[in-house]
């Protein structure tokens, strides 16, 4: 009962944070700068959405390392590679997301403000705005990599049910 429990849990968190990427990357950002009125009206929209989706990955990517965590310790051997290859991505999507919510969004949103507050009419030899467009590319990459490694974790996650030895609990 406790292993299909903790299955769940890191399921929902995992699907909610990788889904929550695919929909910002190919939803949100593209409609937000073709719809709205202007890039920084976009820019505001992208920008406060990537800020509640990391809050949902980094709560998610916790839950999900400690539910894995407990199974892991309940596995035997050949079952624990698996789950330390999911453990081991999701790390790196919680410290990559971490890095871009805490380090990256706020000097993004620095630079806008010493740009004059909105950073496509800053000139394009503005350091802020230099600054900005170079910190801009290393988010989108990282969010690229976050994509990747949770797309990793949910391929590995759909194996787990030909691990026959995740149904070989060890007894507490």
């Amino acid at each position: 009962m406790l292993e299909k429990f903790l299955r769940a849990i890191r399921m929902l968190a995992m699907v909610a944070w990788v889904g929550g990427l695919m929909f910002f990357a190919f939803v949100v950002a593209p409609v937000a700068f073709t719809r709205l009125a202007s890039q920084h009206q976009a820019g505001l929209v992208v920008g406060g959405t990537l800020v509640i989706l990391h809050w949902i990955g980094l709560a998610g990517g916790i839950l999900f390392c400690l539910c894995t965590g407990i199974l892991w310790l309940r596995a035997e051997v050949p079952a624990r590679v698996g789950f330390a290859i999911e453990a081991t991505l999701t790390v790196i999507m919680l410290v990559v997301t971490a890095y871009s919510q805490f380090s990256i969004l706020p000097r993004m949103e620095q630079d806008r403000v010493q740009a004059g507050g909105e950073i496509e009419t800053a000139d394009m030899t503005n350091p802020a705005r230099v600054h900005f467009e170079r910190l801009h590319v290393l988010s989108e990459r990282l969010e690229g990599l976050v994509l990747f490694c949770g797309i990793g974790v949910v391929l590995v996650l759909a194996r787990e049910s030909q691990w026959p030895e995740t149904g070989k609990l060890k007894e507490l």
